[in-house]
């Protein structure tokens, strides 16, 4: 098997309201969105957003409030000043600031902001995990 991550959706409670938010910090809705799902282009991967309890319903589990679901989902900036810039154009699309940016133990710089949904983004600069040219990230090799 070829470990790969393709699409992460998130169930939102109002898909318009969630739709206009990610439009307004900057993405961009594929044509293949339908009324009942939207999905973005990310560089390799796509985010999709789609109803809540209908997401719930087509993994028939229960639709069930998690309070905090154990997971984050990243931007990684290729600056502090980038990180900045995203973290501040979020805020302004309508996310409540988490926790804001701050140099971090790691030796890099993130903060957290929550969705219109309450999802967790974190927003970073790691210098570490450089970025390639289409802002793609590459761990290191775990053989050096």
């Amino acid at each position: 098997m070829q470990p790969r991550l393709t699409l992460v959706t998130l169930g939102v409670a109002d898909l318009a309201k969630s739709r206009a938010f990610y439009e307004a910090w900057g993405w961009t809705a594929s044509s293949a969105s339908q009324p009942s799902v939207v999905f973005f282009q990310a560089n390799g991967l796509a985010l999709g957003l789609f109803g809540r309890s209908a997401l719930a319903e087509d993994a028939h589990v229960e639709d069930k409030p998690t309070g905090f679901a154990a997971i984050t989902l990243a931007y990684n900036a290729r600056s502090k000043q980038e990180a900045d810039e995203v973290y501040a154009l979020a805020i302004a699309a309508g996310a409540r600031a988490v926790k804001p940016l701050q140099d971090v133990f790691w030796g890099g710089y993130s903060g957290y902001f929550a969705d219109p949904d309450g999802h967790l983004w974190e927003v970073a600069w790691n210098p570490f995990f450089p970025l390639d040219e289409q802002g793609h990230l590459f761990l290191p090799d775990s053989s050096t």
